[in-house]
């Protein structure tokens, strides 16, 4: 129990660190400035510490429920798994959804998509080597 707490919690600050990197970098903002009309200016960053410590948990949790019927063997193939499914589900079928539904330019699609993929490739090594039921 000790372990999935601090893995959490791990997994929640990275999911912060991560998005910082990836959404405030001057890369994202110019590929993401066909946002600024309806972006907020600025950003409550308690209360999105707090969603991503929530995701940490929850993604994490969810890692333990699925991880027997994960593939592979060892705890960082399955991590490896679970990143896959996740960044489909998380990642792919947003950015899929943003692209039928807003005019934006496929570069910023593409750079989420990628990002996405590696965002949840951290946390899924991260749940590999440190968690199992």
């Amino acid at each position: 129990m000790a372990e999935y707490l601090v893995v959490s919690v791990v997994a929640g600050i990275l999911f912060g660190v991560m998005d910082a990197a990836i959404n405030g970098n001057p890369l994202a903002r110019k590929l993401f400035a066909v946002y600024a009309p309806v972006a907020k200016t600025e950003i409550n960053i308690p209360v999105g510490l707090a969603i991503d410590l929530i995701y940490g948990f929850a993604m994490a949790g969810l890692f333990l429920v699925l991880y027997d019927s994960l593939p592979g063997d060892a705890g960082l193939l399955k991590g490896l798994s679970f990143a896959g499914i996740a960044w489909f589900f998380r990642v792919v079928m947003s950015a899929a959804t943003t692209w039928m539904t807003i005019a934006i330019p496929a570069k910023a699609t593409t750079y989420s998509v990628l990002t996405g993929l590696g965002e949840m490739l951290v946390l899924g090594v991260l749940f590999g080597l440190t968690l199992s039921p």
